[in-house]
C-alpha cells in the first residue's frame, strides 16, 4: 500500500477537502487529502486531521425542543475554531451537515443562519435517508458486493437511520427517533420501538439473508473494547456480552478504567441495545464494522462534485476552442 500511495503522490499534488458533521452528541471536522492517479483515473482519501468537539446538541432538543443559548454559543465558537483551520488547510471544497438535534430544535434553523453569517459556513440541515446516502458514498463497493442483500444501521444520539440495501442499490430507508441520548434520558416511547420492529421484521423478509453493517461512534468503540480482529465482522451475542459487560460500570469508570470520552460512556450501553434490536429484528447475526462516518461520507460527494464541474469546465474550454477554430 505505501508504495501505491507514493505513486499517487508522485502524480499530482493532493487536493483538499475540509467535512463539518454536527451530530446529536459532537460536532466533528475532518480535513482529508485526495490523491489522484492520472494513470487509471482512480484516487483515494486520506485523513489530514480530525477533530472532535462533545457539543451535546440532544441534551437541549430532546428535553425541551430547542438548543439553548449556552449551546449555541459553544457550537458557533466550535464552527468559528473550525473556520480557522479550515482556512489555512485552504480546501478546494467545504460541506457541512446537520442531523437529528439541529433538524428538531425550534430555532435549529435561525442558529444555522446566524453561523453562516459569522463563519461563512453554510450548514445543511439533512433527513436521515439522505445522511445515509452520504455515508454509504465511503467506499460501499469496498464494505458489500453488489450481489448482496445488506441491512446499514446508523445509530446517532437522536435517530437511527437503518437502510436496506441490494444489488448494491438503496431499496428502502427509515429514520427512527431512537437514539443514544434519547434512550439514556429515557425518552423513547415503547410506540417507536414498535414501529422499528414492524418495519424491519415486513422489510427485511423481504430480501432474504442480510449482511448487516455498523455505523456511529459507539458500534466503532464497541467494536474497539471486543478486540474483534480488525475487517472482521462482530457477532450479535459478542454486541450482547459486551453491552452486558459495560453496564456493570458507571459512566466515571468508563473513562478512567475503559479510556472512553466522557461524552461517549453514558450513551454507549444505550446505542448497543439499539444495533442489538435492529439486528435480532432483521435478522442478522453479524456485523461489519468499518471506520466510516458522515463526515468521510461528505468527502467522496465534495470529490465527486468538484470532478464533475472540472470535467464541465474542461468541455465548455473544449467548445470554445473549436468553435473558434472553425471559424
Amino acid at each position: 500500500m505505501p508504495g501505491v500511495l507514493s505513486q499517487l503522490v508522485m502524480n499530482r499534488e493532493p487536493l483538499h477537502f475540509a467535512a463539518v458533521d454536527i451530530g446529536s452528541n459532537a460536532a466533528r471536522l475532518l480535513l482529508a487529502n485526495v490523491f489522484e492517479d492520472e494513470g487509471d483515473g482512480t484516487w483515494t482519501s486520506r485523513k489530514a486531521s480530525l477533530l472532535r468537539m462533545p457539543v451535546r446538541l440532544g441534551d437541549d432538543v430532546f428535553l425541551t425542543g430547542r438548543i439553548s443559548d449556552r449551546k449555541a454559543s459553544k457550537l458557533t465558537n466550535t464552527i468559528m475554531g473550525f473556520k480557522y483551520l479550515i482556512d489555512a488547510f485552504e480546501p478546494q471544497a467545504v460541506m457541512a451537515c446537520a442531523t437529528s438535534a439541529m433538524r428538531e430544535a425550534e430555532n435549529g434553523m435561525r442558529l444555522c443562519d446566524e453561523i453562516f453569517e459569522k463563519s461563512g459556513i453554510r450548514i445543511q440541515v439533512i433527513e436521515g435517508k439522505r445522511e445515509a446516502e452520504i455515508i454509504l458514498e465511503n467506499r460501499r463497493r469496498e464494505i458489500i458486493g453488489d450481489d448482496e442483500n445488506v441491512l446499514f444501521i446508523d445509530v446517532g444520539g437522536g435517530s437511527t437511520e437503518i437502510t436496506i440495501l441490494s444489488g448494491g442499490k438503496i431499496v428502502d430507508s427509515r429514520s427512527f427517533n431512537i437514539g443514544s441520548i434519547r434512550l439514556a434520558n429515557d425518552l423513547v416511547r415503547q410506540e417507536d420501538w414498535q414501529r422499528m420492529k414492524r418495519w424491519l421484521k415486513e422489510t427485511a423478509s423481504g430480501h432474504g439473508p442480510l449482511s448487516s453493517i455498523g455505523s456511529g461512534g459507539n458500534i466503532k468503540a464497541i467494536f474497539g473494547l471486543s478486540n474483534t480482529p480488525f475487517g472482521k465482522p462482530i457477532s450479535r451475542k459478542k454486541i450482547r456480552e459486551m453491552r452486558d459487560f459495560l453496564k456493570w460500570f458507571t459512566p466515571d469508570e468508563l473513562v478512567a478504567k475503559l479510556g472512553l470520552k466522557p461524552d461517549r460512556a453514558d450513551v454507549i450501553a444505550p446505542a448497543s441495545d439499539i444495533y442489538i434490536n435492529a439486528m435480532k429484528w432483521a435478522g442478522a447475526k453479524k456485523m461489519h464494522v468499518p471506520m466510516l462516518g458522515l463526515a468521510d461520507g461528505m468527502i467522496h460527494v465534495m470529490y465527486k462534485d468538484y470532478k464533475h464541474g472540472t470535467e464541465k469546465e474542461i468541455e465548455k474550454e473544449e467548445t470554445v476552442r473549436d468553435s473558434s477554430l472553425s471559424r
